[in-house]
């Protein structure tokens, strides 16, 4: 496999990026098509993101043409590779399984442009792609390694049984998870996620990620889920799944958390159920960085779709560095703002500025897309540069990415 792409096949991959421009998506759909007619291939992706919004194929599309583009210099895609390696260690891919993506990936390009994609050219993106996968595969094997060989850690998929659950507002519900090894857990970053295999009666198997919306403690973790309209995973989870249900984990990933010591403020940043990795986030600080400003800044549609309120709160109350500011989109009648909520109406970019240190702040943002493009865009325009600027999406984050 090679070491560097050769100046050859870095002029023929980068002559491909018209082609890309206009049939990217074209070959990446074909591409999953081909993979996923391997059943233990296709078991291995979260199938939600490959249905007709099509989010998946859009964002790996982006990506093959971001590494056309970069093929001389690949130094600014070093944050997205790590992204797809968190990505790919939640998932457990391994290095035994490139070889069908290469396969599906050039046979792709072959369908897809026909007499264009001569042999000269396919061979230049076999030897792009393998260059690619060896920089993955490395540092996936690093990762599997960290994890597996720390303190409470564990490789593949560990059974963890629900051991609570607690109804946190009309559409969310938290879920406290323990091994039924009883051994301990490895201490997540606060913002990671864990991926679950979902073996649910009548389904194919299903993988899905939850932020983990608790801080480290060595013995279990909390996830908050959402119900989803149509969520397959979350209405079962929210309907079937009682204490005593197991479900098998992958250990804790994903390169958005708060560091280990903030040298800066700390803006938290969420929308509906982006309010996970920061309920995480926020309980660290308050029990080992109280002296860390911490601003909270949520916001929802109303009282009932609310989670964890009273939670914020009574942190807030015990720790003077934290200050929590809730949005309530629409307040019902019985929503009481200074008991409820602080401010009717969405979250403002000029709100922000007003009240938030935007000049030296880090800022982390959870939330839908919508949210996330909207306050990515908005926080850069302000000028909070983008080594400031973190976030978790819930599915592939091609248009953050662009914006």
């Amino acid at each position: 496999m090679p070491k560097t792409v050769s100046e050859r096949s870095r002029v023929l991959i980068k002559a491909t990026v018209p082609a890309l421009e206009a049939h990217g998506l074209e070959i990446t759909r074909a591409m999953y098509a081909r993979m996923f007619q391997n059943e233990m291939i296709r078991d291995l992706f979260n199938q939600s993101h490959h249905g007709d919004a099509g989010s998946q194929p859009k964002a790996l599309a982006n990506a093959i043409l971001a590494y056309a583009k970069n093929i001389d210099d690949l130094v600014p895609l070093a944050a997205a590779v790590e992204r797809i390696a968190q990505k790919h260690v939640g998932l457990q891919i391994l290095p035994e399984h490139y070889p069908y993506v290469a396969d599906a990936l050039l046979g792709a390009i072959k369908d897809v442009l026909g007499e264009a994609a001569t042999d000269e050219i396919l061979a230049a993106w076999g030897e792009g792609y393998w260059f690619l996968a060896d920089i993955l595969i490395a540092r996936e094997k690093m990762l599997y390694g960290k994890l597996a060989s720390a303190e409470g850690g564990w490789q593949g998929w560990r059974s963890f049984a629900i051991e609570e659950r607690t109804k946190e507002s009309e559409i969310i519900t938290s879920f406290l998870l323990r091994p039924t090894d009883g051994r301990p857990v490895i201490c997540h970053r606060p913002g990671q996620y864990l991926t679950f295999w979902l073996e649910i009666p009548g389904q194919a198997p299903l993988k899905r990620n939850y932020s983990i919306s608790s801080a480290p403690n060595g013995e279990t973790y909390r996830i908050s889920v959402k119900r989803e309209p149509m969520g397959t995973a979350s209405g079962w989870l929210h309907d079937q799944a009682r204490p005593g249900t197991v479900l098998k984990v992958a250990p804790p990933a994903g390169e958005f958390f708060l560091p280990e010591h903030p040298d800066r403020p700390v803006v938290l940043l969420s929308g509906g159920v982006g309010l996970t990795p920061m309920m995480s986030m926020l309980e660290t600080i308050a029990a080992r960085l109280p002296e860390t400003r911490t601003l909270y800044v949520h916001g929802t549609r109303d009282g009932s779709t609310h989670a964890m309120g009273a939670h914020v709160r009574a942190l807030a109350a015990r720790h003077r560095g934290i200050e929590a500011t809730t949005f309530f989109e629409q307040p019902r009648t019985e929503d009481v703002q200074g008991r409820d909520y602080d401010h009717a109406g969405l979250i403002t970019g000029d709100w922000l500025a007003e009240h938030t240190p935007l000049d030296e702040a880090h800022y982390y943002l959870c939330g839908p897309r919508p949210f996330l493009r909207n306050f990515v865009s908005t926080l850069s325009q302000s000028g909070v540069p983008g080594t400031r600027i973190h976030y978790e999406f819930f599915g592939p984050a091609d248009e953050l990415l662009a914006a």
